[in-house]
């Protein structure tokens, strides 16, 4: 289990007997697909670790209209914001496939940052990391068309989650036509033309719930 914690960028510093001391005070739990593990404006006191699969955050307009703001993967940690404000839940989190996670409460995550710096530093630069996406994002939504955003998104997730193999990366993809169409800030027939445009040129090949994006045809 500590090979798990030395993926997570918020743990790159620690040793083996810190990584020991965070797993004494978490709990391994695992969920199926559509779990929804928190809701937006709830009071927020556990921190999480994906150990596998992969999760949504997400927001939704009082009209219902849901909004695809990340998708976090295995190696990954989320939920830490309300934690240090205190306030309530930035936006909802669920299930995308069959999840494992590490929880970590309140108490127990506050602790930690007390106790250990460079915790403390690594969540610094991941939030601050964080809010140069955000920042990167709005600004795509105000100056890039949407075939862009969408090619985009996909080079994104390619480059975090992607197994290399000479000029193919394959691409695991839980997320469903809708939800991507969320994530780059496009439409469902703007994100359908995209892909088949890029599919038809042989830059993408799509299999079950994965992707390969041939970077030849992408840089031709």
């Amino acid at each position: 289990m500590i090979q798990w914690l030395k993926k997570v960028s918020l743990f790159d510093n620690l040793n083996d007997e810190q990584l020991e001391n965070i797993m004494r005070i978490s709990q391994r739990r695992s969920f199926a697909p559509g779990t929804v593990l928190f809701q937006e404006k709830e009071p927020g006191n556990t921190f999480y670790v994906i150990l596998s699969g992969s999760i949504k955050i997400f927001t939704r307009s009082p009209s219902g209209e849901e909004k695809v703001l990340s998708v976090i993967n295995a190696g990954e940690s989320f939920g830490e914001l309300s934690l240090l404000d205190g306030r309530p839940r930035s936006a909802s989190a669920q299930t995308l496939e069959p999840t494992s996670v590490l929880e970590l409460s309140s108490q127990a995550f506050m602790g930690l940052l007390e106790n250990h710096f460079d915790i403390t530093r690594g969540i610094l630069v991941e939030l601050c990391r964080r809010l140069r996406q955000t920042n990167e994002q709005v600004n795509d939504l105000m100056f890039l068309d949407g075939r862009t955003r969408v090619l985009k998104n996909l080079i994104m997730i390619a480059n975090r989650n992607g197994r290399r193999e000479g000029q193919m990366i394959s691409i695991h993809m839980a997320l469903n036509y809708d939800e991507l169409a969320q994530l780059a800030g496009v439409t469902k027939p703007v994100l359908s033309d995209v892909l088949r445009e890029l599919e038809s040129r042989g830059v993408l090949q799509f299999g079950i719930n994965e992707y390969r994006l041939n970077l030849n045809k992408l840089r031709g």
